[in-house]
C-alpha cells in the first residue's frame, strides 16, 4: 500500500529496533568486567573469565539464531548455556548475572546517527510513535536500555516479542504496538531493517512499510521501497 492509496493519513510511524534506531558493538571487555566480578559467585572452581565468555556468552546470540514466529523463553536458554558447559549456577545467581551481562549491552548502544533528531521532528508534526522489536531478552531490562539510551521520552509505546511470545513477522506485534498506539493499521507506517519482518510483515498487517538503511548498508530487491537516513522520513511525511 502506498501513501498514495490511502483513505486516510499516517498517524503513527513505528520503529524496529536493532539495525534501525540502533546498532551495538560487542561489550567485550565489559562482560569480562563482569565475569571477573562475579567469579566468587560461581564458587573455587569456576573457569577463568575468558574461557566463560567464549564458551558461554558468546555461543548465546548464536543459539537465538533459528528462532521463527514463537519467542523463546530467554532465561531458560541463558541458563542452558550455563549448564551445556557444566556450570550449574543457582537460578537466582544466574538471573544477576544476565542483569550486569545485559547492563553492558546498554551501554554498547550507538544510535542511528540521524535518530533522535527524526523521532522529535515526527513527535512535533504530531505523529504518534512507536518501536516494535523482536527481542528475547527479559522486557524490564530492555525497557531500562531504553531508558538509559534517551528513546523511552521519544516514542509514546514501545513492544518486544519477549512480551508477548511473538516474533516478526507474526501479525501480533505490529498490532500489540497498534492498540498501545490507538491507531488503525492503515493509518501506520512501519520502519525497519529487513525486508521479511520488516516490510513484507507488517504490509501483511495492513500497515505501509518503508526499509531504512542507514545503519545496514543492504539495500532491499525491488520494488520493496527504501530511505538511507532516518531523516528522510521528514521528506517523506507531512
Amino acid at each position: 500500500m502506498s501513501q498514495g492509496d490511502r483513505a486516510w493519513p499516517v498517524a503513527a510511524v513505528v520503529f524496529d529496533y536493532g539495525q534501525t534506531l540502533v546498532t551495538f558493538d560487542y561489550p567485550r571487555a565489559c562482560l569480562l568486567q563482569v565475569l571477573k566480578e562475579v567469579a566468587p559467585w560461581l564458587g573455587p572452581y569456576a573457569p577463568p573469565p575468558e574461557w566463560l565468555l567464549k564458551n558461554v556468552l558468546e555461543p548465546l546470540e548464536a543459539g537465538l539464531a533459528d528462532i521463527d514466529e514463537s519467542e523463546v523463553d530467554y532465561f531458560s536458554h541463558y541458563q542452558a548455556g550455563w549448564q551445556r558447559v557444566g556450570q550449574q549456577v543457582p537460578a537466582e545467581t544466574l538471573w544477576r548475572i544476565m542483569e550486569l551481562e545485559q547492563a553492558c549491552w546498554a551501554r554498547a548502544v550507538r544510535p542511528a546517527p540521524t535518530a533522535f533528531a527524526t523521532l522529535r521532528a515526527l513527535r512535533q508534526r504530531g505523529y504518534r510513535l512507536g518501536i516494535a522489536s523482536n527481542a528475547p531478552f527479559p522486557p524490564e531490562l530492555l525497557h531500562r536500555q531504553l531508558a538509559l539510551n534517551g528513546f523511552s521520552d521519544l516514542v509514546d509505546a514501545v513492544v518486544f516479542s519477549s512480551e508477548i511470545g511473538k516474533r516478526k513477522p507474526a501479525k501480533e506485534l505490529y498490532v500489540a504496538a497498534l492498540a498501545k498506539l490507538q491507531v488503525e493499521p492503515g493509518r501506520a507506517l512501519y520502519i525497519g531493517d529487513k525486508p521479511r519482518e520488516d516490510y513484507h510483515g507488517p504490509c501483511r498487517a495492513g500497515l505501509d512499510a518503508i526499509i531504512c538503511t542507514e545503519l545496514t548498508d543492504a539495500e532491499p530487491p525491488p520494488p520493496i521501497p527504501f530511505i538511507c537516513k532516518l531523516s528522510e522520513l521528514l521528506e517523506r511525511l507531512p
